[in-house]
């Protein structure tokens, strides 16, 4: 199993959910985030003064899939969130080891 988690623009989160339930992609966990990549902030003014904005605010979606998958969830992630602009965000693909349902005690691919 792998965890796939992309930091998207908080406006882009309803295109991205419905993308994945189309694609019978179910559960997800969304998290604000706060953050900067290589833009490093933006200016921004304010009653006539400019002032820079350090950390944007960002959305992180985690969903945690089969391996066979991922590829599926990357590709509609991208296609949901993409403006084409600097700032979109990225995806970070990582191992899960094992997962388990607290309720039932189910593992791995089945608590999925």
């Amino acid at each position: 199993m792998k965890k796939v988690e992309a930091i998207i623009r908080p406006f882009k989160l309803d295109d991205v959910k419905i993308a994945l339930v189309n694609a019978e992609i179910v559960g997800m966990t969304v998290s604000e985030v706060r953050g900067f990549g290589r833009q490093k902030g933006q200016k921004e003014v304010y009653r006539g003064s400019q002032y820079t904005v350090e950390f944007l605010q960002k959305l992180k979606v985690e969903i945690v899939v089969e391996d066979d998958k991922v590829d599926l969830v990357v590709e509609k992630l991208i296609a949901a969130a993409r403006t084409d602009k600097i700032g979109d965000g990225k995806i970070f693909i990582s191992p899960v080891n094992q997962t388990v349902r607290i309720r039932t005690g189910e593992k791995d691919g089945e608590a999925v």
